[in-house]
């Protein structure tokens, strides 16, 4: 793949073999060449679980202390006063059967669905669409409730729903590279903490194998696992 000259610039600054720790690697990461637009800082974690185990598929929700930066666009599919409940919160589309004919015919235009529980048997035809896509409304994350003002009102503080992949991975975004230094920081301490709670109990052996930081026009920087997982701990 042909890189540009930023790219060249920003990963002659960054030492492949070092782990870095967390302080040092959120400066580096802020003061290398920057593209043009404001990018997500991103966190990709390597696990020591087999994700074929169905107590090891790790799957879970959580409030990022400063949010993501990103504006999200919510679709809620809800009727009567839950319909009202969800628009009141700020969710971007609400309804039922003509979301439903919507989504069917294509349109994605939303970053998040939430459902009440009694219409997940409408919805359901949906899933070879939206699961592919990380959308289906699942109660494991907190998107399949009846309590849909509260979950809007959560992902448009910065609550993000994360899951392991084939690969034993989790990729999710911590923030902008123009949030400060601490909330960088505390972003992915919050991140690491929540995957380190949610170790099932039968993995043996080391259980978070890699952490890398990076940006989404930028380099990876590897960082010192023991060190991070520690004060993710405290």
């Amino acid at each position: 793949m042909k890189r540009s000259k930023r790219y060249a610039e920003a990963r002659s600054k960054v030492d492949r073999l070092k782990l870095y720790e967390l302080d040092e690697a959120v400066e580096l990461l802020q003061s290398l060449p920057k593209a043009k637009f404001d990018e997500t800082a991103e966190l990709h974690m390597n696990l020591g679980v087999d994700p074929r185990k169905a107590d090891q598929q790790i799957r879970n929700s959580i409030v990022l202390p400063h949010g993501t930066g990103k504006v999200v666009r919510i679709l809620v599919f809800a009727e009567g006063a839950k319909a009202e409940e969800a628009k009141e919160a700020g969710a971007d589309f609400v309804g039922v059967d003509d979301l439903v004919e919507k989504i069917s015919g294509g349109w994605y235009d939303f970053d998040v669905v939430i459902a009440t529980p009694n219409l997940m048997g409408k919805i359901g035809k949906l899933g070879r669409m939206l699961g592919p896509r990380g959308l289906m409304p699942n109660p494991k994350v907190g998107t399949v409730t009846m309590e849909v003002g509260k979950a809007v009102s959560e992902v448009k503080s910065g609550k993000i729903a994360y899951r392991v992949d084939k690969f034993s991975n989790i990729h999710v975004p911590v923030g902008k590279l123009s949030f400060t230094k601490e909330q960088l920081r505390e972003n992915i301490l919050t991140m690491v903490s929540s995957i380190l709670r949610d170790r099932p109990a039968t993995v043996k052996g080391q259980y978070i194998k890699s952490i890398v930081v990076t940006s989404t026009m930028g380099p990876g920087l590897k960082l010192n696992v023991a060190n991070t997982s520690l004060d993710a701990r405290r």
